[in-house]
């Protein structure tokens, strides 16, 4: 006879209430991660159910296709999908797969060209991704940086003598558009060649026609060696624009947590805020300036904050993001530009009076800065270019004030003639990148007031001879200006000798 001690250790009664209970966990747990298409529209789905999803989590619909939760509300979700959205119809099922969307990222990757989930577009073999990362992801916090103090050459005068960029550095590229913005960017990958730094390009909103030539660009100059392509392309849909700087941003952090320096070109995040934009109106989030939603500070600030200089204990690598803006009539007070341009450490703008006057790169310095300055200049640099933007900027307010004075003093009138000449040195042709040492060289000529006696239209003609005559006969002060990234008493008495002889010659 059992007693009522017995009938609790009752094995087969234990067994079929843990069976309940495991039966009850699996649906509550299946009803958590699946749910059903309400409305699909320009690549935005509206989802009932999926009452547990986090955002970032991807989703799988019925016949394949992944999307990502953006939009996290009581009884639906917002999705957008990767891939085609024609497929899918009001009344699939949609499940989660429990995991947040991330991109393979791998060395294989240098040479490529590839969208924002990684699917190569360049016709070449398939990646071997060697690790997957978040695309979005915390940036490094406080104490994992360093300060930034290690130059980013770009090849362009105007650039490292007056707006140096540091690696790590967040330094904004703004302009109306066709004013040079992206063939500065192209210049300062095209010479980042043995300069130990892995490039990544955005192509974000842009023709594929355009975007097909920059690739060209690039394999003529042999930059792909050490350059990637993200490509999102006009054609694309908003949710592939809206993610592909932040997947040419998950590349180059893979390179920086390697120890290595990254430079992340986003061209441009004008075209990003749209894309941004389009989808939050089709998900109907509450709509406030110029349309945009009220996170798209947020949208910006969460991309460019990640680029940094880690501290030695971290791995010491640097991702510098160098974001373009385009201005509608110069008007840097919109609402986008003034957004990044609080979130950067600097911006160089490019003024289209500037342009069309033929000064190229048509860079506005008084409304330029760099807010590392000097800290990421050599020493060589600082010595011949310390006072250059003031003195520049100076003397475009006195051009415009000497245009109404009919007399001048001597001081005003060498100030300008000198400014003038400087303007004409710092002229620069696309893709034709010059070294540091070079640019000292030529800087220290006008400077040091050695072109002062120069008639402005012979300045050019100047440069190319000057230039000549030093990489035939003077190599070794080139090479020693390099090395030793400064210059010493000896070297500028060197400098002064060929600089007056060579005068002498021409």
């Amino acid at each position: 006879m059992k007693t009522d001690f017995d009938k609790y250790l009752d094995s087969s009664k234990i067994v079929s209430e843990i069976i309940k209970k495991i039966d009850l966990t699996k649906l509550s747990f299946e009803i958590g991660f699946k749910g059903e298409v309400i409305e699909v529209a320009d690549g935005i789905a509206k989802i009932s159910g999926l009452k547990d999803i986090s955002y970032a989590e991807m989703v799988e619909f019925e016949n394949g296709v992944l999307g990502v939760a953006i939009n996290l509300e009581e009884y639906q979700v917002g999705v957008i999908i990767l891939g085609d959205y024609l497929g899918i119809k009001s009344g699939d099922s949609v499940k989660g797969i429990k995991r947040t969307l991330s991109l393979g990222v791998g060395d294989d990757l240098l040479g490529r060209v590839i969208d924002p989930l990684g699917n190569p577009l360049d016709g070449k073999a398939d990646l071997n991704y060697q690790k997957f990362y978040p695309i979005e992801k915390i940036a490094p916090g406080v104490t994992k940086r360093r300060p930034v103090d290690t130059p980013v050459q770009t090849g362009i005068k105007a650039i490292d003598t007056m707006i140096p960029i540091g690696r790590g550095q967040r330094e904004l590229i703004i302009g109306d558009r066709a004013t040079g913005k992206t063939t500065v960017t192209l210049d300062t990958i095209i010479n980042q060649k043995g300069q130990n730094m892995i490039c990544i390009y955005v192509a974000i909103g842009q023709k594929s026609s355009r975007v097909a030539q920059v690739i060209d660009i690039f394999r003529k100059y042999h930059a792909m060696d050490h350059t990637i392509v993200v490509a999102a392309n006009a054609s694309d849909s908003a949710s592939l624009q809206y993610l592909a700087p932040y997947a040419g941003c998950a590349i180059g952090e893979y390179f920086m947590d390697k120890g290595k320096d990254a430079l992340v070109v986003y061209d441009d995040l004008t075209k990003h805020a749209w894309a941004y934009r389009q989808i939050s109106l089709i998900l109907k989030r509450p709509s406030g300036r110029e349309a945009y939603p009220g996170d798209i500070f947020y949208l910006h600030s969460r991309l460019l904050e990640r680029a940094c200089k880690l501290a030695p204990k971290y791995g010491g690598g640097s991702l510098t993001a160098l974001p373009i803006i385009e201005t509608q009539a110069g008007d840097m007070s919109a609402y986008i530009p003034t957004n990044v341009i609080s979130i950067t450490d600097g911006q160089i703008y490019f003024e289209p009076d500037l342009f069309y006057a033929g000064v190229r790169p048509a860079i506005n310095v008084g409304l330029s800065v760099s807010r590392v300055g000097g800290a990421a200049q050599i020493k060589a640099m600082k010595q011949v270019a310390g006072k250059l933007k003031l003195d520049l900027a100076q003397y475009r307010d006195l051009a415009a004030f000497a245009q109404f004075a009919t007399d001048l003093d001597e001081k005003t009138r060498s100030q300008i003639e000198r400014g003038a000449r400087m303007v004409e040195l710092l002229k620069q042709g696309q893709l034709v990148s010059m070294p540091i040492e070079e640019q000292v060289a030529l800087l220290f000529c006008g400077t040091s007031g050695y072109l002062d006696n120069i008639p402005i239209n012979k300045i050019t003609i100047f440069e190319n001879k000057f230039l000549e005559h030093m990489r035939n006969s003077h190599q070794s002060l080139l090479n020693k200006i390099s090395k030793e990234a400064k210059l010493s008493d000896t070297v500028i008495n060197d400098l002064k000798k060929i600089i007056e002889d060579f005068k002498n010659t021409i």
